[in-house]
């Protein structure tokens, strides 16, 4: 596929961390993605939750393929708008690689029992173990990707966070943009989100489509569902206006994008970068509706009594995993304790802390459930 000229070439890239040959027969970005489908992290997404817990029912997302259908929707939008697909992708299945279990009622928990060491955020946590914690090449620590793929991982940052990842977080100090790559997987991750907590929170009885109807985003595809087809089922007419979501979301979201351009018409990707604001967006008119969504979704879905109660349950997990091994490392496994033990040498008890975060952070989230009986429940029994 011919590239637009602002698009990402891999035969440009800024390269890695460590120098390595060229891959053969692949791109590097190609080479990126291999390396992140193949990673333990992006294995043990398979049981790290979205908003429903592993455990409570089989048809319920999890962050493997909530990245799956992020990468599928922007890799469709980067081939329509001529963007390197390899690099979207590549970022796409990376952007969770940090997401504590029990989704982000863990991440709200680490991060309140790390305030005192640094905080805990997933974006820089899935940086982190592309960049240390993954351990399978003998010439380097992490998986050593491209400076492409790490920049798209890094959606947010502090500035003093920012300001020690040298020329990584440098746009969080100037306020220019990251590639339009991943601009685009920042919008897809979005799309894909909203859409599957509907599918999700209708699945589980929590809202309906009825209730949906009240939202101007929603109104028209339903409209157009029951116009249609008036004899579906439930599950087929459900199915049927979260697709034609979907396609309203994208369709907007490439027109939009495509004015930006013709606008901007920047000569390069790093003219495109050069700019104050994304080039990747919404138009005005959908962004707030998606806002208008975004806000009903949390009052319905997220802070559902049934959704907040296992939340608070799942934190519960998380702040007692956290005390009981930062008190007592000799808890961890021994290839956690050694971390412990070198994190609290280096940069004493946030080190400490700190290999105890990336421990909890990598369980999935019957594991961590496991974890938490064996410590503290006599009857459980390794």
């Amino acid at each position: 596929m011919q590239l637009a000229p602002w698009a990402s070439d891999s035969t440009q890239t800024r390269g890695r961390r460590y120098p390595e040959d060229a891959p053969s027969g692949r791109s590097d970005y190609q080479r990126d993605r291999d390396r992140i489908v193949h990673s333990g992290a992006f294995r043990r997404l398979e049981y790290k939750t979205q908003v429903f817990l592993n455990h409570e029912g089989d048809w319920f997302r999890t962050r493997l393929t909530h990245s799956l259908e992020v990468a599928q929707i922007a890799r469709s939008l980067a081939r329509s708008l001529s963007l390197n697909e390899d690099l979207v992708e590549a970022i796409c299945l990376a952007h969770d690689l940090g997401h504590t279990p029990f989704g982000h009622a863990g991440q709200d928990a680490l991060n309140q029992c790390m305030r005192d060491y640094g905080g805990f955020e997933h974006n820089l946590q899935s940086l982190r173990v592309v960049d240390e914690l993954e351990d399978k090449y003998a010439d380097f620590r992490g998986l050593n990707l491209t400076f492409e793929t790490r920049e798209g991982i890094l959606k947010h940052c502090s500035k003093a966070r920012a300001r020690e990842l040298g020329d990584l977080g440098r746009r969080f100090l100037d306020g220019t943009q990251p590639s339009l790559e991943a601009q685009l997987a920042n919008l897809a991750d979005e799309i894909a989100y909203n859409n599957h907590d509907i599918d999700d929170g209708i699945r589980a009885g929590l809202i309906s489509l009825d209730e949906l109807d009240a939202l101007p985003l929603v109104a028209k595809p339903l409209a157009a569902v029951r116009s249609r087809h008036p004899d579906a089922t439930p599950r087929q007419r459900q199915h049927e206006v979260i697709r034609r979501l979907i396609t309203l979301l994208v369709d907007d979201l490439r027109a939009a994008t495509e004015a930006r351009l013709a606008e901007v018409a920047p000569a390069d990707a790093d003219a495109a970068r050069a700019q104050s604001r994304p080039i990747v967006a919404f138009s005005d008119e959908m962004r707030a509706q998606a806002t208008e969504l975004k806000r009903f979704l949390y009052r319905r879905v997220y802070r559902h009594h049934r959704v907040y109660r296992m939340t608070r349950k799942a934190q519960r997990v998380v702040r007692d995993l956290f005390e009981v091994l930062l008190d007592d490392p000799l808890l961890l496994p021994p290839e956690h304790q050694a971390r412990a033990a070198a994190g609290r040498e280096a940069e004493g008890d946030a080190g400490s802390a700190r290999a105890v975060a990336d421990y909890i952070a990598g369980m999935t989230d019957r594991y961590a459930l496991h974890a938490h009986g064996s410590l503290f429940n006599l009857r459980q029994v390794d």
